[in-house]
């Protein structure tokens, strides 16, 4: 449920073509909650047809152009009180840590790669987030609640890549001293 929302907040921040709307959604809210193009435009459409968001006029014509789109306040409504609602944390599904349970059974042949690989990843993750965090969120004691809650979620990215470097870290150490398939030494 929570994609029509994710859309409704991109919106809201600014009206957007479905086009433009998925650039965005690739470079902040794909961060935490992603979607593919055509389930962003499928989305546009059903939001559109239950009327909490509309196509804005425009002198073009139809034919050829984007259709840009803004939230109308029964979209607002339903963003506010999503936003208000409880939610239980969601238990982690991360197939990397269902892999390596599996290979405790059966085995795990170039394991090591793939945890470094991830390692990588998330480092390379964790330096993208710290750069936008020192471009966009310097620090300022009066910065307005809307920044102050963008950075709360910044920040929670920040933790979780720094959660993830650190125990991928010792993993592959807890890993080199462990004997390999055959009972020997790595």
């Amino acid at each position: 449920m929570s994609l029509p929302h994710a859309i409704l907040t991109a919106l809201l921040e600014k009206p957007s073509s479905g086009l433009e709307l998925t650039r965005r959604f690739d470079r902040s809210i794909g961060y935490f909650w992603s979607a593919t193009h055509q389930q962003i435009y499928r989305e546009l459409g059903r939001l559109e047809g239950e009327g909490l968001i509309r196509t804005l006029p425009s002198e073009k014509p139809a034919r050829g152009r984007r259709k840009e789109y803004e939230v109308l306040p029964a979209g607002r409504e339903e963003l506010a009180r999503w936003a208000a609602e409880p939610q239980d944390p969601r238990t982690v599904r991360d197939p990397l840590l269902l892999r390596l349970r599996a290979a405790a059974v059966v085995g795990g042949v170039g394991l090591e790669d793939e945890l470094r690989r991830h390692l990588e990843l998330h480092r390379t993750q964790l330096a993208e987030y710290d750069a936008i965090e020192r471009r966009d969120f310097p620090p300022a004691p009066d910065r307005p609640r809307e920044d102050r809650l963008r950075h709360i979620v910044l920040r929670a990215g920040i933790e979780l890549e720094t959660f993830w470097t650190t125990w991928l870290t010792g993993a592959l150490e807890e890993l080199a001293g462990a004997p390999d398939q055959a009972g020997t030494a790595p």
